[in-house]
């Protein structure tokens, strides 16, 4: 085998990594270098690594946020299979721009604790062996320029600040006893490696003070008034913040939390030439004449349209140019599920493409025929996700994996100035629909034991987002029929992981949960289990098998026996919604109804497998009948 095959970039991170943990704002740990990824201001998109993706439902939710967005790009991707690292060749410098952070270093030796502006450390780069950069201690007393390392603890707040932990002010407890000529070393006083154990030690006037002080709600009071710092866009925010800094570990998970809003790609006709003048939007959204489809037939830049008139092609791009801008002329909160429900409910085989898009309706199983009024098989289905901003500390809740919701304020923004364009993915697999029946959802909702269980989440609800300091805490909730259907999702995502083929980290849901309120609102009650891979192929058809009636039929019931019992009971099944904000499930846990975080839409909340079975607790808050 080619050893060059062998070799990967320093740094080198999927397209999909770049969307939900390496974004712009997180922090990436290189083999020797801590480094965060730089605001949208500073990629250089390329064409020939970057191209943009076409779904104007997302382009519309986006814009809804973002008012200044005109399209979704892909971050930059480098195909080479040899292996190319030589700093020569231009693809080795396409990528995605990052700023080493935290500034602060630790010289491993003298136990040295400064900042890179201190010119103390020399930065030293090999263009052949990049996995090699490092900073070094350039007049160590212990050992000759030996390797720094950053570090350990920074400082966040709630508004997606970040900032180098106040070290200077810390040690010295207050700016006015700071000495003339600071120079502060860390030692480790015991094994552990805990903050206990580290103490910061000031050489020139000799305090010092352990790094416990640091940690707990009183000890923090004491510390500084956050900055605004805004490391990945070089600069501080603009309004004066109000939260007081919040120490937290380099590498910890609560350092970024993506927030992005994702669309299944839907045709917007059953015409097959406005299907392909969708898919080629990105260069057909100039076209203005029939010369200029001309010239793209003569470049052969039509593909699969080159068989249809210039005519009959140019008036498909007036007729969405038009749709397009019927759509932007009213800025409206955006509905991208109601749409992909009507579409899966009604099944059109006109609709189906056989590339991104192709429905197939299957008989619903005879064990489940009393609640269950139709499956669909999505054989090709294609998921486009947008990242419009991150947030830290906290997630923040399922008000970012609903983009009909409003997203906080308190999400950090992606670039200096009005970003005309956001990072996108897109990815196609394969999905199993399954619509309840609306008579037996709205039979089972008006049962007493349901309304009183309901009031539980509801208040659970409230006290959950007040804890989290969001405004008005008792919209979005999203009612028993979606605790349901978020319950027997979950339940038939484990089962189906065991047989499918794929990792329970791969499978994902998306529900769709409503009550009728207008004529253009139906009642939606129905779950999307769905795969996807984000190479053209997508996957392979093992979720889909498992979608057949009779194979659906014996999983849904195994799914509802294993709802029945769990490892954690009674524990699990005596867990009520948390009347103090800490949780906003009932019984569920890791053991039953859990899933990764990749696939649940709603960050595990709002579940109770009460509702799917009897319990050792509760036997009466049951949907389903007796297998």
């Amino acid at each position: 085998m080619d050893k060059s095959k062998l070799i990967t970039r320093v740094g080198e991170v999927r397209p999909s990594q770049l969307m939900f943990t390496y974004g712009v704002g997180a922090l990436v740990d290189l083999p020797k270098l801590s480094v965060i990824v730089s605001g949208l201001d500073d990629w250089q998109l390329n064409p020939e690594y970057c191209h943009t993706i076409v779904e104007s439902r997302l382009l519309q939710a986006v814009q809804f946020h973002l008012h200044h967005v005109e399209r979704m790009v892909t971050p930059p991707l480098v195909v080479d299979e040899n292996g190319e690292t030589n700093p020569d060749s231009p693809s080795f410098y396409a990528g995605v721009p990052v700023a080493t952070f935290p500034r602060w270093m630790i010289c491993p030796r003298c136990r040295l604790l400064a900042p890179l502006s201190s010119n103390l450390f020399k930065l030293d780069t090999d263009l052949y062996h990049p996995d090699q950069t490092c900073y070094r201690h350039t007049n160590c007393q212990k050992s000759h320029e030996p390797e720094v390392i950053p570090a350990r603890f920074l400082a966040a707040c709630e508004k997606g600040h970040l900032d180098d932990f106040p070290w200077v002010e810390f040690v010295h407890r207050q700016k006015e006893s700071i000495c003339d000529s600071p120079q502060l070393r860390i030692y480790e006083r015991g094994p552990s490696g805990e903050a206990r154990d580290l103490e910061v030690r000031c050489e020139t006037c000799k305090k010092s003070r352990r790094m416990s002080d640091a940690f707990g709600m009183e000890n923090r009071k004491q510390l500084p008034m956050c900055r605004g710092r805004r490391p990945h866009l070089r600069d501080y925010a603009v309004e004066e913040c109000a939260h007081q800094i919040r120490p937290i570990i380099l590498g910890a998970s609560n350092t970024w939390f993506p927030v992005s809003l994702s669309a299944i790609a839907i045709p917007v006709s059953a015409d097959v030439v406005m299907q392909l003048v969708e898919e080629k939007w990105a260069k057909l959204r100039s076209v203005t004449s029939l010369e200029i489809i001309s010239f793209l037939r003569n470049t052969g830049d039509l593909n699969k349209l080159s068989q249809y008139s210039d005519s009959k092609i140019f008036e498909a791009i007036q007729a969405y140019k038009n749709q397009e801008q019927e759509n932007g002329s009213t800025r409206k909160k955006p509905d991208l599920k109601t749409p992909e429900w009507k579409v899966f409910v009604e099944h059109d085989s006109n609709l189906n493409d056989g590339e991104n898009f192709k429905l197939r309706a299957v008989s619903p199983p005879p064990s489940a025929a009393g609640f269950i009024k139709q499956v669909v098989l999505a054989e090709r289905v294609r998921e486009v996700t947008a990242l419009v901003g991150f947030t830290r500390i906290d997630a923040g809740g399922g008000e970012q994996d609903e983009p009909e919701m409003d997203i906080p304020t308190s999400t950090a923004p992606l670039a200096r100035n009005a970003p005309t364009w956001v990072p996108a993915s897109e990815v196609r697999g394969e999905g199993i629909f399954i619509q309840f029946d609306e008579e037996r959802i709205r039979a089972w909702l008006n049962k007493k034991e349901v309304k009183e269980r309901d009031a539980l989440f509801f208040e659970a609800h409230k006290k959950w987002r007040k804890s989290r300091g969001i405004e008005e805490p008792e919209k979005f909730y999203p009612g028993m029929r979606y605790v349901l259907l978020h319950s027997f999702s979950h339940a038939l995502m484990r089962q189906l992981a065991l047989e499918c083929g794929y990792a329970s980290a791969s499978i994902r849901e998306r529900i769709y949960s409503s009550e009728a309120t207008t004529d253009d609102q139906p009642s939606m009650a129905g779950i999307l289990i769905y795969t996807s891979a984000p190479d053209s192929e997508g996957t392979l058809g093992g979720l889909v098998n498992l979608g057949e009636t009779d194979t659906l039929g014996l999983h849904i019931m195994r799914a509802l026996e294993s709802a029945m019992l769990c490892a954690n009971d009674p524990l699990c099944a005596e867990h009520a919604p948390s009347r103090q904000g800490h949780t906003v499930h009932a019984a569920a846990c890791h053991a039953c109804l859990f899933a990764p975080e990749t696939s649940c839409e709603h960050g595990n909340r709002y579940l109770d497998r009460s509702t799917l079975a009897k319990t050792v607790e509760i036997d009466s808050l049951t949907f389903f009948d007796e297998p």
